[in-house]
């Protein structure tokens, strides 16, 4: 399976804009920018972006776990909250926290505890990031 993306950017890095679409057409001429970025402008960032993705990948990766141990969530909610700081004169993502609440029938703590432990690490996202990954997993009823 291959899924694809485009970006186009014009200008300079602080005063530019870009735009991004996916191939599905949900995303499409999405704007970003400098200000987008790092400034807490209106509109999209690379990171946003890689936290949407994040945490709709992880979700589905707990669902395929705890289906494999005979659980069905009634209802997962992921925040994945990607950090990105400065190092050497460029930027670097140095951290993302995972935070998941999760309905579960018939599912104990200890048992969802080790299901999310092991969606955080099978999810294909999680295995992108070469940066800090924690998790807070809750189990509500």
């Amino acid at each position: 399976m291959k899924r694809n993306a485009a970006a186009v950017w014009e200008g300079g890095i602080k005063n530019g804009k870009g735009t991004i679409s996916a191939e599905s057409g949900l995303i499409s001429g999405a704007p970003y920018s400098f200000g987008n970025r790092f400034e807490h402008r209106a509109g999209t960032s690379p990171e946003e972006l890689l936290a949407a993705a994040h945490a709709s990948c992880y979700s589905m990766a707990l669902s395929l776990v705890l289906g494999e141990s005979g659980l069905t969530a009634e209802r997962i909610d992921t925040t994945a909250t990607v950090t990105v700081e400065p190092d050497n004169g460029g930027f670097t993502i140095t951290s993302v926290h995972l935070d998941v609440h999760a309905r579960i029938p018939g599912a104990d703590q200890e048992a969802f505890g080790a299901a999310a432990d092991g969606a955080k690490v099978g999810c294909p996202v999680s295995k992108l990031f070469n940066a800090d990954i924690t998790l807070e997993a809750r189990l509500e009823s």
